[in-house]
């Protein structure tokens, strides 16, 4: 705790609770030792001003209750280990900050976070962008779900062993669009040749391919269980694992869809 404080001088920009807003900005005013009339021990006492006018005052402020602003950048970083302070405002600020251009997409380390934009922005996604993101290497490019579908793909192909993405969020965090331009990734990855034919399934011939009937596999699942909630009106009631399973030559041979609650 001390040495956290040691940090502290006037001028040093930190993050305060706010009920409205979670974190605010406040500028460190003062800090100064405070002795105990009956001889106990001293207490360091941190002036503070937010950005909102309030007047605060900390006693034995620790890392939690006043967490160190990152220095500033533009439009935030797209891998948040490039932070400084990687804490709790920190986060929060530097998504809203990329949420603000557009940016639903964030790095921390080899993890995507994805913020649902509760939009469609078209520009982002499509084949064109798929390509762009073909035999890329994670972090080469933006932030993106196509990145990590490929790299799961790459290795897949690199190492000859199975690979697993795992989607997770709170109810309308956009789980069920994720998972599925990640198996639109992969169907563009591994899919068939126009005219090229799979377990007796004929392209040329109009017929479905596996890829696209695993795509085309969602709509009817999610007939069976979804349900409104106070943050999605079409929330999935129950989990999903999608084995997507390929042959010798990186082709999808088939598939395997099964659900839990």
């Amino acid at each position: 705790m001390a040495s956290f404080v040691s940090l502290l001088t006037s001028g040093s920009e930190v993050w305060v609770k706010n009920t409205e807003d979670a974190w605010v900005k406040a500028t460190v005013v003062k800090v100064e030792e405070v002795k105990g009339d009956d001889g106990s021990e001293a207490k360091v006492s941190v002036h503070v001003t937010d950005e909102e006018g309030r007047d605060l005052v900390f006693e034995n402020a620790t890392e939690e209750t006043l967490p160190l602003q990152n220095p500033k950048t533009q439009n935030g970083v797209d891998d948040m280990t490039q932070l400084a302070y990687l804490n709790e405002p920190g986060v929060l600020h530097n998504l809203k900050d990329r949420y603000a251009i557009d940016s639903i997409y964030t790095y921390t380390g080899s993890i995507l976070i994805a913020v649902n934009p509760f939009a469609n922005l078209p520009h982002m996604y499509g084949e064109r962008t798929m390509m762009e993101y073909r035999g890329r290497m994670l972090g080469e490019l933006s932030p993106h779900v196509y990145a990590i579908a490929e790299e799961a793909f790459s290795r897949m192909v690199l190492h000859g062993q199975s690979q697993s993405v795992l989607v997770s969020g709170e109810s309308g965090a956009g789980k069920t669009e994720t998972s599925k331009l990640i198996m639109n990734y992969l169907a563009s990855a591994g899919g068939h040749d126009h005219g090229s034919s799979s377990n007796g399934v004929n392209g040329a011939m109009g017929e479905r391919t596996v890829e696209q009937q695993v795509l085309e596999s969602n709509p009817l699942l999610e007939a069976f269980g979804n349900a409104k909630t106070i943050r999605n009106d079409n929330s999935s009631r129950f989990g999903k694992y999608v084995e997507i399973q390929f042959d010798s030559k990186s082709r999808i041979s088939g598939a395997a869809v099964r659900t839990y609650l």
